[in-house]
């Protein structure tokens, strides 16, 4: 399984940017897909998660109401749409396949596939 993430960048405060992850469609279809960031001396937390198959959703708190993860068929891309960002959503973001139960599905150590970071960087 092979994840590649892309679309950070340098932006200011109330600002949009849109993180892609890219996979072969067989992978969207047999994983789940989390999206995750590490800010510096923090641990790597889920940030947002979207199922395979009926493509439920999750947010953690900090993030709910301002980010939005889907699914692109067309483009096999899983995307976090982030939306009036802050300074504390700078960090390395992550994606990342698991095919465990919905249950543990937000749980970061089932998480077995990791795309490369990118960075975003929210300037105050």
């Amino acid at each position: 399984v092979q994840l590649q993430a892309s679309g950070g960048g340098l932006v200011q405060t109330g600002g949009s940017l849109r993180l892609s992850c890219a996979a072969s469609a067989r992978t969207f279809i047999n994983y789940h897909i989390g999206w995750f960031r590490q800010a510096p001396g923090k641990e790597r937390e889920i940030v947002a998660r979207i199922t395979r198959g009926a493509g439920k959703t999750y947010y953690t708190d900090t993030v709910a109401g301002r980010f939005t993860i889907s699914r692109d068929s067309a483009k096999n891309t899983v995307d976090l749409q982030m939306n009036s960002l802050k300074p504390e959503d700078t960090a390395v973001y992550y994606c990342a396949a698991s095919s465990v139960a919905l249950s543990s599905s937000t749980v970061i150590r089932y998480y077995r596939y990791w795309g490369q970071g990118t960075q975003v960087t929210v300037s105050s």
